[in-house]
C-alpha cells in the first residue's frame, strides 16, 4: 500500500461486512483513520477501526455516527455511503406486496442523504472533502426482480449528480460508485425465506445470469471496489465530482457479442 490516505479521516457506512468492511480495510491499509457504522458488529474485530452501532435509517444516529468521528479524530475528510438492502426477490412484480418499499428506502436512499447531507455540514466548514455513494448496476440498467431495489439505487444517482453540483462550490466532490457482479451477501438475502437448497439454486441462477451479461471473463470482487473508493477519496481524482463508475466487468456498456464460427459452404 502507498499510505495515499495518511492523515485523513473516513466514515464508512455498513462496514462490517461484505463490501464496507472491504472498504474499510483498503481505507485504514491506505493510512486513514477509519469510524465503521453498522446495525451489527462486525463478526472478527476491525483493527485499527472505531464502531458504533448505526441504523442509517435513522438519521439522528447517521448524524452521531458523523459526529463520532469529528470528536475522536478532529476531522472528516472522506465520508462512503456504502450501507444498503437487496429486498426481497419476487418471481414477478404482479407478486410484489412492496412490503419492504419504506424499509429499502429508508437505508438506500434517506440513508445516503442524511450521511451525505451532515458529512457535507462539516466539509463545507472545513476546506472540502469527499463523499462516495454506493449504488448498484441495478440503478442503471433497467431488469425484471427487485423493483424497489433498482429505484433505490436509481435514486442515488441522482441524487448524488445534484448533491455534487450544489456542493462543488465548497470545494466537496460527490461520486458514485455503481457495483456490479460482486460476490457478496446481498444476492442471497433478496431471496430470504427459502431454504437452504432453494437458496443455493436461486444464489446459482443469478450467478450464471451475471456471468453471461458480463463482457470480462472474470468476477468482481470487493477489492475491485475497494480500489475504486482509494481513488475518488484521494488526491488523484480531485478534479471529478457528479460521476457514476460501474465496477462491473463491463456489464452495463452492452450486450455480449458470442463468437460463432462462420458455416462453411460445401
Amino acid at each position: 500500500m502507498t499510505g495515499e490516505l495518511d492523515g485523513k479521516v473516513a466514515v464508512v457506512t455498513g462496514g462490517a461486512s461484505g463490501l464496507g468492511r472491504g472498504i474499510a480495510e483498503r481505507l485504514l491499509a491506505e493510512g486513514a483513520k477509519v469510524v465503521v457504522g453498522d446495525i451489527t458488529e462486525p463478526a472478527e474485530p476491525l483493527a485499527g477501526a472505531l464502531f458504533l452501532r448505526t441504523d442509517v435509517g435513522d438519521i439522528e444516529q447517521v448524524g452521531a455516527l458523523v459526529q463520532l468521528a469529528i470528536s475522536e479524530f478532529g476531522a472528516l475528510d472522506i465520508m462512503v455511503n456504502n450501507a444498503g438492502v437487496s429486498g426481497t426477490m419476487h418471481r414477478r412484480f404482479l407478486d410484489d406486496d412492496l412490503a419492504d418499499f419504506h424499509t429499502v428506502m429508508a437505508i438506500n436512499v434517506l440513508g445516503v442523504m442524511a450521511g451525505t447531507r451532515d458529512a457535507a455540514r462539516y466539509m463545507a466548514e472545513h476546506g472540502g472533502g469527499s463523499i462516495i455513494n454506493l449504488t448498484s448496476i441495478g440503478g442503471i440498467q433497467a431488469g425484471g426482480g427487485v423493483q424497489t431495489y433498482r429505484a433505490s439505487k436509481a435514486a442515488v444517482i441522482q441524487f448524488t449528480k445534484s448533491a455534487a453540483i450544489e456542493l462543488a462550490r465548497h470545494e466537496i466532490r460527490v461520486n458514485a460508485i455503481a457495483p456490479g457482479n460482486i460476490r457478496t451477501a446481498i444476492v442471497s438475502k433478496s431471496a430470504s425465506g427459502a431454504d437452504r437448497e432453494r437458496l443455493e439454486a436461486f444464489e446459482a441462477g443469478i450467478r450464471a445470469q451475471m456471468r453471461a451479461d458480463r463482457p470480462l471473463k472474470r468476477e468482481g470482487t470487493v477489492g475491485d471496489v475497494a480500489e475504486a473508493v482509494v481513488y475518488l477519496a484521494g488526491d488523484r481524482s480531485a478534479y471529478i465530482t457528479g460521476t457514476v463508475l460501474p465496477i462491473d466487468g463491463g456489464t452495463v456498456a452492452g450486450k455480449v457479442i458470442r463468437s460463432s464460427k462462420p458455416e462453411q459452404s460445401g
